[in-house]
């Protein structure tokens, strides 16, 4: 595993500068496989995904990035957080588009040269899920 440290600034969107780094991975190493070792910072609006639930619920306001975990791939990333807001209120979910950092976000990625990540439908979920395969 190789590490990559991104420190995202304010106005960037958490799930949007992921992909795009991932992309960079994918087309100028052919990097097919990575994820989240650690992530902190802040976010001003965040929308996450319940199980289960067709859409986001999103909360603007001053928000703590807790905890960011998941897998980055050619497909797309599947990433799950949590946050808290001032009343130390948590909440969790998947990270959906529209998660707006505040201060910074100080991402840890892991890329996975030896690996290759990729997501197909599952009959059982109806959701594309992940596909892993040593390379």
């Amino acid at each position: 595993m190789r590490i990559e440290v991104l420190r995202l600034a304010p106005g960037q969107d958490l799930r949007q500068a992921l992909q795009q780094a991932f992309a960079g991975w994918h087309q100028g190493e052919g990097l097919e496989a990575a994820c989240i070792v650690s992530a902190v910072g802040s976010l001003s609006r965040a929308v996450l995904r319940y199980a289960g639930e067709p859409q986001g619920t999103q909360w603007a306001e001053p928000l703590e990035l807790l905890t960011l975990s998941g897998t980055l791939s050619p497909d797309g990333v599947h990433l799950h957080a949590s946050v808290s807001d001032a009343r130390g209120q948590v909440r969790g979910g998947h990270l959906m588009p529209g998660c707006i950092v505040r201060t910074t976000a100080e991402v840890v990625v892991g890329l996975l040269p030896d690996w290759s990540f990729g997501r197909q439908p599952d009959a059982a979920t109806g959701y594309l899920e992940l596909v892993a395969r040593r390379r």
